[in-house]
């Protein structure tokens, strides 16, 4: 009677372990798909002195999931942001933030005229395609983040900048829907580089 007993706890142990093991792939399947799903990313980015201080320069690659395809095209507007953040390390304490900038994007179609229309801030431009807009969207150029004086030269700084979509902008029904589904959360990872200024002179 013990040796069955033994063999019992040591079965359900055992049946135990196996169902923490499938349970433990499916998660990690779940979490590898999630990442497939969106293969966003920040190509190229660059920090260079432009006048009256710098500009941000990068090329971004944004998967657009139908999802959003079909929601733009439905005249649901999407909302994009690019954020910066420059800090300067510190040994005996936390990072100081010096820059934190943020770059909004709105891409909205229009029915009547067939066309999109892409607003950068208060600039806005149409396009016949979505393609085109969001090709135009994702190459930031010359964008002013800081003025010369705020960064010290020959001192070396942190940056940081990712690309999402903003789903805090979307219509009320629509921002509980992308709580539930990754489909809407759109965007890159924080792309980090070190950024040494230079002594910029006038031209």
């Amino acid at each position: 009677m013990p040796t069955m007993t033994a063999f019992s706890t040591l079965s359900s142990t055992s049946l135990a372990r196996r169902i923490r093991g499938v349970f433990a792939g499916w998660v990690l399947l779940l979490s590898v798909a999630a990442i497939a799903a969106d293969s966003s990313r920040i190509a190229h980015a660059e920090i260079v002195a432009g006048e009256g201080g710098y500009v941000l320069n990068a090329d971004i690659e944004l998967d657009l999931n139908p999802r959003l395809i079909e929601a733009v095209t439905r005249g649901i507007a999407l909302h994009f942001v690019a954020e910066l953040v420059i800090e300067q390390p510190r040994w005996y304490w936390l990072n100081k933030a010096v820059v934190e900038r943020e770059l909004s994007y709105r891409i909205s179609y229009h029915a009547i005229t067939r066309s999109y229309r892409l607003s950068i801030g208060n600039l806005h431009q149409s396009f016949e395609s979505l393609d085109s807009a969001l090709r135009t969207m994702q190459r930031i150029r010359n964008w002013h983040v800081t003025d010369r004086d705020t960064l010290e030269p020959g001192v070396s700084y942190d940056v940081a900048l990712r690309f999402r979509h903003d789903t805090a902008q979307l219509p009320k029904p629509f921002q509980v829907t992308a709580i539930a589904s990754r489909d809407w959360t759109v965007g890159t990872d924080w792309q980090r580089w070190t950024f040494l200024p230079g002594v910029v002179t006038s031209k």
